[in-house]
């Protein structure tokens, strides 16, 4: 069995369930009010990797503590956000959140939205591959791979 986990990055969108937008493109996401965020909806097998690694990963690798902003990339659709799909999933993703809140890994207070997952629309196909296709944009984050699966 697989399970779905749904971060913020540029793969696909996710809409609130009180919009009436279905399937926006990323021009609609970026110069309209659609609310929606970019996403990667991640498939796993918890066999693998837990659901909590995955969440400590998704806070290692980007700035859960700016609102509305991921690097030069700023609006609503680049929030830091965790859509989870079931309870368990939420209690895990605000477990981890709180738990680096409190442990002070930030200097400011994270502010990451931890919300029930909804429609799921995938990118346009230049989104797709993104930084293979675009290796020297800004917005491409190199990680270091042994760091972010460290348990540190």
């Amino acid at each position: 069995m697989r399970y779905m986990l749904m971060f913020f990055l540029s793969i696909g969108c996710e809409k609130p369930e009180f919009l009436m937008v279905d399937n926006p493109s990323y021009k609609q996401i970026c110069y309209t009010d659609t609310n929606h965020a970019e996403v990667v909806q991640l498939k796993y097998d918890p066999k693998t990797i837990s659901y909590e690694k995955l969440a400590n990963i998704f806070f290692k690798i980007h700035d859960p503590t700016t609102l509305n902003r991921q690097g030069p990339d700023v609006g609503t659709q680049y929030r830091s956000a965790v859509f989870y799909h079931n309870l368990s999933q939420q209690k895990i993703a605000e477990t981890v959140k709180s738990e680096l809140d409190t442990a002070g890994t930030f200097r400011k207070p994270i502010v990451t939205e931890i919300t029930p997952a909804k429609d799921f629309w995938k990118a346009e196909d230049y989104h797709q591959d993104y930084f293979q296709k675009n290796p020297n944009h800004p917005a491409c984050h190199r990680v270091n791979m042994k760091e972010i699966l460290s348990d540190k």
